[in-house]
């Protein structure tokens, strides 16, 4: 009996142990689930050129995520490149974001070129699918053209060079083709390129100024997380490029994955560098919570091409001041006022030089003022000058201008707008008034009476009070020579009545 009591209380402290056993386990299963539903990862993605568009979508990004705690930011990336004050200002959010942000290069066929390789320096982690590509980093202006660093005098006289040193090795160049032996064709530009030691420095003191910023600024970023800055400053001197495995063996990139899923897999487990410290990704049963451009963006994207931005700014001006001149039209100060809230909420995300759009409303409101006042062209010429010139150096950053042509035809318009319109004021200063006394003066009417010093007459369906300057007879007709307060002064003339 004893016995029996003793394995009694055995059993039951193994089965004690066996359950507590069983619900630790369970609650660690459940919280290492729990913990895996709560790990997300925000995909955004860029499929365009690096504009101010593209900054507020991924600054929103990050934010978003942020706010919801998220493990880290995948920026799905396709760019040809874009605007260096719009590829900086995401830069500078990659950097300052608490949330790691991972820049892939997807699909196969994308490329991360000029803006998006700094971009993939600039983060936390940078990826590539394979067949893609990166490079092409060297600054440009916009509508820039030739070989980098080269114009065509400089291939004509590398080209020469190459030739007079063929001809010095090989002796006379012609009598060796007329001998038939075979002649050494000159260098091709790719080949003078590469023969030439020297880096590329820049033709003039602006583009290596330029040039040495954008150095410097690539290689701050590779040396901030150990990639490799030699070739980052060899991309932006000379344009190079590197498919996705060459830019994993040169330490450019720090992952090669086939998809998205891929990515995610190699990355758990890395360590990334954040401005709080370094921080180890944990990716194992993440949740992927796409933020796809939205209107905002789409519609941002179209009004801050500078060219719209522009025609919009102008039409929103020109409608208020149709409107003001022309209280109750609606339709003017309905467009205007679109038009030019569209252009304000371009411009705030927009570089703007303020004394550009200064100048522009001067010259309008010059162009305007001399329909009104007699300057013989003085304001219309000012206006014009005025209205080009802060067209021209509207936007602070060189890559943002507007055309040319748009900014001539718009000005010409403008100004032949205001010709018509002075044009037409100077036909209406030489007709005769339409309303008030101005209209009497030359009005004809008829005598109601004789008199000869003063008596009744009948002008513009009114009777009046009139003086004469020569007697007149009942039913004579006279002529309006001036108007005092109620009382005419008229003369006969040799004329029906009325």
């Amino acid at each position: 009996m004893i016995r029996f009591r003793k394995q009694r209380g055995a059993m039951a402290r193994w089965l004690l142990w066996l359950t507590l056993l069983v619900v630790g386990a369970t609650g660690a299963l459940l919280a290492s689930a729990d913990n895996a539903a709560d790990r997300e990862a925000v995909l955004l993605t860029v499929e365009d050129a690096i504009g101010p568009a593209t900054v507020d979508y991924i600054s929103r990004g990050i934010e978003a995520a942020e706010e919801r705690g998220a493990e880290m930011v995948v920026l799905q990336l396709d760019t040809p490149g874009g605007l260096d004050s719009s590829m900086r200002s995401i830069i500078r959010e990659f950097l300052q974001s608490e949330v790691p942000v991972v820049t892939y290069v997807h699909p196969s066929g994308a490329r991360a070129a000029s803006a998006g390789t700094y971009m993939l320096y600039g983060s936390h982690v940078a990826a590539m699918t394979p067949a893609t590509n990166l490079g092409s980093a060297t600054p440009v202006q916009m509508g820039g053209g030739g070989l980098p660093g080269m114009d065509e005098e400089d291939l004509d006289e590398l080209r020469e060079e190459a030739e007079d040193e063929d001809e010095d090795e090989n002796g006379n160049g012609d009598e060796e083709r007329d001998n038939g032996e075979e002649a050494v064709e000159p260098a091709s530009e790719e080949e003078l390129l590469e023969d030439d030691p020297e880096p590329r420095r820049g033709d003039d003191a602006m583009e290596r100024k330029v040039l040495e910023d954008a150095v410097s600024y690539i290689r701050g970023l590779a040396e901030r997380y150990d990639r490799n800055a030699d070739w980052a400053e060899e991309t932006v001197r000379e344009g190079s490029n590197l498919t996705a495995t060459a830019a994993l063996e040169k330490n450019v990139i720090d992952f090669v994955a086939d998809n998205l899923d891929d990515l995610l897999a190699q990355l758990d487990g890395h360590t990334v560098k954040l401005m709080s410290g370094e921080r180890e990704l944990v990716t194992e049963g993440i949740e992927i919570v796409r933020m796809d451009p939205d209107w905002r963006t789409e519609l941002l994207s179209l009004i801050t091409n500078p060219n719209i931005a522009y025609i919009l700014m102008l039409i929103g001006i020109y409608g208020i001041i149709f409107e003001l001149a022309n209280p109750g039209a609606v339709y003017p100060g309905v467009i205007g006022s679109i038009a030019l809230i569209l252009a304000f909420f371009a411009l705030q995300v927009m570089p703007i030089n303020y004394a550009g759009l200064a100048l522009m409303l001067l010259g309008m409101i010059f162009m305007i003022a001399e329909a009104f006042v007699p300057s013989f062209g003085a304001l219309g010429i000012g206006g014009l000058v005025a209205f080009i010139t802060g067209s021209v150096i509207l936007w602070d950053d060189p890559n943002l201008n507007v055309a040319l042509p748009l900014v001539v035809g718009t000005a010409i318009a403008i100004g032949l707008l205001s010709v018509w319109v002075l044009g037409r004021l100077f036909k209406l200063r030489g007709k005769k008034p339409a309303t008030g006394h101005e209209e009497m003066i030359g009005m004809l009417g008829y005598a109601r009476e004789d008199f000869e010093v003063r008596g009744p007459v009948w002008v513009h369906s009114e009777q009046w009070t009139a003086e004469t300057t020569a007697p007149v007879r009942e039913g004579q007709a006279v002529r309006v020579k001036a108007i005092d307060g109620l009382r005419l002064t008229v003369e006969p003339v040799e004329t029906s009545a009325p």
